[in-house]
């Protein structure tokens, strides 16, 4: 299994707007993509911006080119993106997943 990580930042004011977006969006995308098995996105407030850093899994890195293309260490935007992020890694980070202990009633009580 493969874990695909990704940050940006926007201004706090905006945070919600972009947060609904990705869902929208990038979130949206993902879901809909074979081989995808879930998202994560995380925020964090850092003065007068909110750091995302979007999570997601996927079954095979075959599976992660499906969405992303043929090189996927090259982020993806969607339209809108740019209006609203300050800052956004161009980069995208790859793990291989070797192991992970999870509480999944713990995990579905995520708002």
């Amino acid at each position: 299994m493969i874990m695909r990580t990704w940050r940006g930042t926007v201004r706090a004011e905006d945070a919600e707007r972009y947060l609904q977006h990705q869902a929208e969006t990038g979130v949206r995308d993902y879901r809909e993509t074979p081989g995808n098995v879930g998202a994560v996105v995380l925020r964090r407030a850092a003065g007068a911006v909110v750091e995302v850093t979007t999570v997601s899994f996927w079954v095979s890195m075959d599976a992660v080119k499906a969405f992303a293309g043929e090189r996927p260490e090259q982020a993806k935007f969607y339209p809108g993106d740019h209006e609203l992020l300050i800052e956004k890694d161009l980069h995208v980070d790859h793990f291989e997943i070797v192991s992970a202990d999870l509480d999944a009633a713990v995990m579905n009580n995520i708002d």
